[in-house]
């Protein structure tokens, strides 16, 4: 944990001191929706339901030459899943740090469109492993959630008075989100495990107002 937040100190420190030397910097607050779609590879068990989640934070983007600029953010976002045969939904917690490069056109003075790409980097900050009681299995399965992850935006958006933007973002994961095991021990009997890779994408909606 104290390697997590000191990351995020990190990171804070250089979105700030970094921006405070250039033109057209502008910071703000953004937020918004997660829409994600976790898989299991292969496994018996499956998704049941990927709820909507949720994230906020701060945010900064600078211009820089002809349109282009750059844009980064600490966001604490939140989103559950429910496995098929269990009850207890899997929640997570996270700090997201996304880095964009984006590109802006002006639409007049007054609004303008901007696409943007850039890494995106996960730090769990919640529970990270679960254990799942399946109904239909009858065995303890096994959930855990990675540390980190790493995964790359690919998103688009609206700006209107260069304060107010409204956009969307696709995260593709490069690398897992978690692993499942099937069949640990439970009552006395002992199963072999059996481990699958879990990834998410997830699409993102937000708003943002920048002072």
């Amino acid at each position: 944990m104290k390697k997590v937040f000191t990351s995020m100190l990190l990171l804070a420190a250089m979105l700030v001191a970094v921006p405070a030397q250039a033109q057209g910097v502008k910071f703000g607050v953004k937020g918004g929706y997660n829409i994600t779609s976790m898989k299991i590879d292969d496994a018996a068990a499956s998704v049941k339901d990927n709820k909507n989640g949720w994230y906020v934070g701060p945010t900064v983007k600078v211009s820089l030459l002809a349109g282009l600029g750059v844009d980064g953010a600490i966001f604490y976002d939140q989103r559950e899943t429910e496995l098929e045969g269990t009850a207890e939904p899997i929640k997570q917690q996270s700090i997201l740090v996304p880095i964009n490069l984006r590109y802006n056109i002006g639409l007049g003075g007054l609004a303008g469109i901007y696409g943007a790409v850039g890494p995106q980097f996960g730090f769990n900050v919640g529970d990270a492993d679960f254990s799942l009681k399946n109904a239909v299995s009858q065995v303890e399965d096994k959930f855990q959630l990675k540390k980190a992850t790493f995964g790359i935006n690919v998103g688009a958006g609206v700006y209107l008075l260069k304060r107010l933007e409204v956009g969307f973002v696709y995260n593709i994961p490069l690398g897992n989100t978690a692993d499942y095991s099937e069949g640990t021990a439970l009552s006395g009997t002992v199963e072999a495990a059996k481990k699958f890779d879990v990834k998410s994408n997830t699409w993102q909606v937000s708003a943002a107002v920048y002072f």
